[in-house]
């Protein structure tokens, strides 16, 4: 079986917004006040072969390209984000198991995924959340697993469980990793506190009492565990980005129909100097984090090995975007944003705002990736070597063909300087001959002067006694930075195509995007930009009206959605 077309899951989900589609934001709504898992959605999916595009083909799997995974993905959670911890939570248990389990336990894992079964991830404890050197849950000399793991995704529902359990003393080497059987090894298996959003989510308390760990169940080698485990973290990015995105769609959506349809002292709200300022800069917020999430889904092809700081500048832009678009949409939506009925998508609001609030964590807080983040800048800084033009070619031109992931190329640091970055200063020269607006010229040379700063002669890294929280702010900037530099590359390798159903070449996204990201690397309120932000809005509204999804290359939404037949 292959899996799905995201035009086909549009297809086969049906218009989200009919009452009675069990598909549909209405049915989201309800199993969100019953604290209910979407079991009809996540079957619905499976049957269709959904649950395939994150495992390997020689798995039985689907996995073509991340970019492709990514915007199925937003497909279907843009009806209910929980359907990606229904059907994709095991992707980072998956990869682990690709980068060092042993035959016998990838075939068996591959068994288990290929069917639709569930195997779970238990990392993190609940006294040191991610403080991961400080886990307790241990075997012992004896080897017997002691311990409690919490917020283990599907923990409940799971047929395997990878363990990661300290078997040293300290240091990253004193931990290993084991795949046990729930029901052989006779785990206690607990729901996890509830959380305010992503309701009815499988999360679990696993506990381990003196639990026999059999011969056969290490995964790897002894002290391997948490290096392997953090590594695969790097992949389950890109997929919580497909969610951020998705809540983020349904949001933006949702706000510019009752803005299109609200008349405010006899002027149509969307018109308003402040609601059209407010969706602007929700607007730029979606297609700065659309532009960096497809070039990170793109660029773990290419470059996996600089990965341990991409996927964290990425996840942390798009997380952070996605948080500031739900906020201006509650501006405009005012008391509506509150009502739980007799509003526009009754409920559905308040799901979105709760579900972006735990999709921001679900990997890492955003001070934990900062920080991951911050203790590669050191060495980050001191490289300028510039990509060839054919790495960035394939990574931003969305026609080109992907390399085969290889998650072996992981790595814990980078190894060479983010391509992104370090090519960017070529690209804008390039682009700013051929861009024919003067403001969007102006602001890709106000990216490239604060690129160069960012290199080893301008680089402003903290000594130690300075701002204690110096490099943690200078690897917030880096992030914004590279996502603004992606959108360049982005308009750069595709200036001959449309873009977020625009014409070939046209650039009104691209001033929109950088003005927002310039603007948060700079600390400040993008609202300050608002002429610049402008173009944003008008071209979600066009996306909207042509019933597409809000993305680059963009995909056709259910025909109902859109009034047709």
């Amino acid at each position: 079986m292959s899996a799905p077309t995201p035009e086909a899951v549009e297809e086969l989900l049906g218009d989200p917004e009919a009452p009675d589609n069990p598909y549909g934001f209405a049915a989201a709504v309800a199993r969100d006040e019953a604290d209910a898992h979407p079991d009809e959605l996540c079957r619905a999916l499976v049957s269709a072969g959904f649950h395939l595009n994150y495992l390997p083909k020689e798995w039985g799997g689907a996995l073509d390209s991340f970019d492709r995974s990514m915007t199925l993905v937003r497909a279907a959670a843009r009806r209910d984000v929980n359907v990606m911890p229904g059907t994709m939570f095991s992707i980072i248990a998956a990869t682990c198991l690709q980068l060092h389990g042993s035959e016998e336990q990838r075939g068996r894992v591959a068994e288990i995924l290929t069917r639709g079964g569930a195997v779970a991830f238990a990392l993190t404890e609940a006294g040191h959340g991610s403080d991961l050197l400080a886990g307790e849950v241990r075997v012992d000399e004896d080897g017997r697993l002691h311990g409690e793991k919490w917020m283990v995704g599907n923990g409940l529902r799971c047929e395997a469980v990878y363990v990661v359990a300290r078997t040293g003393p300290r240091g990253p080497g004193a931990f290993s990793a084991y795949l046990l059987d729930p029901a052989a090894q006779g785990l206690v298996r607990e729901p996890a506190p509830r959380t305010g959003g992503m309701r009815g989510v499988d999360l679990a308390r696993l506990r381990f009492s003196g639990v026999e760990v059999p011969e056969g169940t290490l995964v790897g080698k002894v002290g391997e565990g948490l290096e392997v485990a953090i590594l695969a973290q790097q992949a389950v990015r890109l997929m919580s980005m497909a969610g951020s995105l998705g809540v983020a769609d349904t949001a933006l959506r949702l706000t510019l129909g009752f803005a299109d349809e609200r008349r405010v002292c006899g002027a149509v709200l969307a018109r308003t100097p402040y609601a059209r300022r407010e969706l602007a800069v929700a607007s730029a917020a979606l297609l700065a984090a659309d532009a960096v999430a497809l070039a990170a889904a793109r660029g773990v092809h290419v470059v996996p090995e600089v990965f341990s700081v991409w996927a964290l500048a990425a996840k942390h832009v798009v997380a952070e975007a996605g948080d500031e678009l739900v906020r201006r949409c509650a501006t405009v939506l005012a008391t509506r944003s509150v009502m739980r009925e007799q509003a526009p998508g009754a409920g559905l609001f308040q799901k979105l705002q709760r579900d972006t609030a735990v999709v921001r964590v679900i990997d890492a807080s955003p001070l934990a990736n900062l920080r991951a983040y911050a203790a590669q800048i050191p060495a980050l800084v001191t490289r300028d070597e510039a990509p060839d033009a054919d790495t960035l070619r394939r990574i931003f031109t969305l026609d080109a063909g992907l390399p085969p992931y290889e998650p072996t190329r992981l790595d814990l640091v980078v190894r060479g300087a983010d391509p992104v970055l370090a090519g960017l200063l070529e690209t804008a020269d390039s682009a700013c001959e051929q861009l024919a607006d003067p403001r969007a010229t102006a602001l890709v040379r106000r990216l490239a002067d604060a690129v160069a700063l960012l290199g080893p002669e301008g680089a402003a890294v903290r000594r130690p006694g300075a701002d204690p929280n110096g490099l943690v702010d200078l690897a917030e900037r880096y992030a914004w930075l590279h996502a603004a530099a992606a959108c360049v590359h982005l308009w750069w390798a595709n200036r001959g195509r449309p873009l977020y159903g625009g014409e070939a070449g046209a650039s009104g996204w691209l001033r929109a995007a950088l003005a927002y990201l310039l603007a948060r690397a700079d600390g400040v309120d993008p609202r300050r930009h608002g002429p610049d932000l402008l173009p944003a809005v008008d071209a979600v509204s066009a996306l909207r009206e042509r019933g597409l999804l809000f993305t680059a290359d963009p995909v056709r939404l259910a025909a109902e959605s859109r009034g047709e037949s």
